[in-house]
């Protein structure tokens, strides 16, 4: 099977580099069910979450799978009063992915994003290779060459 999402290209394209995990499903699942399936520490392996802001400008948040993103610590990470979850029948249009196949690399456009803190904790990272079922596993860092990124505290 094909592995070249437009997130993979553009981690290639910069000699970045990272793994892509395929862990051979078609269906959206749970994060913490694909940390299972990879084998994988769930607090390793981060969502991506699109949010709007009151402002109407859109941001990525990731944060560990088995976690809740806070929506007041995430609004005050990105200086906004408040922010909320874009609505799935938008995400497509808004980033080129689907829900449970999100990438923060290779959206349709920048957006702000903020990585949880604790990624620090962590050489390296899974997230979302833009395909449900496809992950990358490389330094959090990857995600600062294609996205103004920032670290906070981000989750309940």
């Amino acid at each position: 099977m094909e592995h070249k999402t437009n997130a993979v290209r553009m981690l290639e394209q910069k000699k970045i580099p990272h793994e892509v995990l395929d862990c051979g499903i078609t269906e959206a699942v749970s994060g913490t069910r694909m940390a299972q399936l990879l084998g994988e520490n769930p607090d390793s392996v981060f969502k991506t979450l699109v949010t709007v802001g009151k402002s109407g400008e859109h941001y990525v948040f990731m944060i560990p799978v088995d976690r809740e993103l806070d929506l007041k610590k995430a609004a005050a990470a990105v200086g906004e009063k408040s922010v909320a979850m874009v609505k799935s029948k938008d995400l497509l249009p808004t980033t080129g992915y689907v829900h449970g196949g999100c990438s923060p690399i290779g959206m349709k456009k920048a957006f702000k994003t903020s990585i949880d803190s604790s990624a620090k904790n962590f050489e390296k990272i899974l997230f979302s290779a833009g395909r449900i079922g496809l992950q990358i596993k490389a330094p959090a860092s990857a995600v600062e060459k294609f996205a103004r990124t920032k670290y906070a505290d981000l989750t309940v």
